[in-house]
């Protein structure tokens, strides 16, 4: 029976791993997601919530905030574990480490073209925006 657990820096390969494994496409190795920004992260508040199969890491979600609210980002479970609704109790997850932090207010970005995740968040009770998402970034990097 997969368990969940709060990840650290020591967990940093596995992370890495199942993102690229999960098909995650804005992994940056070289900037916002090295070793060492993503050691600044969890040190500045960013918690990561790991679910385990014996030692393999095969779903995880990256959870920060904001002053206003939480937010739920590169929520990831490996192909090989998908449709177990492992995703949805690593959603659950998320929402209760949120209210943990005092916030009542969660949100996540979700590209486009993943049908999945979009119906896991309505199906969650998430109610889909039309808004358009604007970045202007130092390098491809961050």
């Amino acid at each position: 029976m997969p368990t969940l657990r709060h990840l650290t820096i020591e967990d940093f390969d596995k992370i890495i791993l199942l993102w690229q494994e999960a098909g995650l496409r804005s992994v940056r190795l070289h900037g916002r997601d090295s070793r060492d920004a993503f050691a600044e992260q969890l040190a500045n508040g960013q918690v990561v919530i790991g679910l385990e199969d014996a030692d393999q890491l095969i779903g995880a979600v990256v959870i920060t905030k904001d002053a206003r609210k939480g937010w739920i980002n590169r929520l990831a479970v490996h192909p090989n574990h998908r449709g177990k609704g492992y995703a949805a109790q690593l959603l659950a997850a998320a929402e209760e480490q949120l209210h943990a932090m005092g916030l009542h207010v969660f949100a996540g970005l979700i590209e486009a073209d993943n049908i999945a995740s979009l119906a896991l968040f309505a199906k969650q009770g998430y109610k889909k925006h039309d808004v358009v998402y604007v970045t202007k970034r130092d390098s491809e990097d961050v």
